[in-house]
């Protein structure tokens, strides 16, 4: 090969990586000059997400502490196919409709949460 051949490869190797950078490094260039998203709704952040769901589980948590029948049934469910802990879960409330009234009050911060920050 001669130099000139060489020469005219590596020219065109470099332009063509330039090309290729150029791409990489100002094609994104309109997207990262956008306006960045709006920020959530106030009380809405992740941040707020992992309060609301900390203090449902500390609720809950006392709750089944505190109520040690409840505490039985809901453990028992564990490795359970969803379907069959669904059905389970919807029998046990019918035949103690105090205790759904009461696990829907400990519960109700994480569903105004869902209902607010959609």
């Amino acid at each position: 090969m001669s130099s000139t051949s060489i020469a005219r490869r590596a020219a065109g190797a470099a332009i063509g990586a330039g090309a290729i950078a150029g791409v990489m490094f100002f094609g994104g260039a309109p997207s990262a000059l956008a306006d960045p998203p709006p920020p959530p709704p106030l009380g809405c952040s992740a941040a707020d997400f992992e309060q609301v769901k900390g203090d449902v589980a500390t609720a809950t948590s006392g709750y089944f502490f505190t109520h040690p029948d409840v505490n039985a049934f809901f453990s028992t469910l564990k490795g359970q196919p969803r379907d069959s802990v669904e059905k389970q879960v919807k029998d046990y409330y019918a035949a103690n409709p105090q205790v759904q009234a009461e696990m829907n009050g400990v519960r109700q911060p994480m569903r105004d949460f869902k209902a607010r920050c959609q």
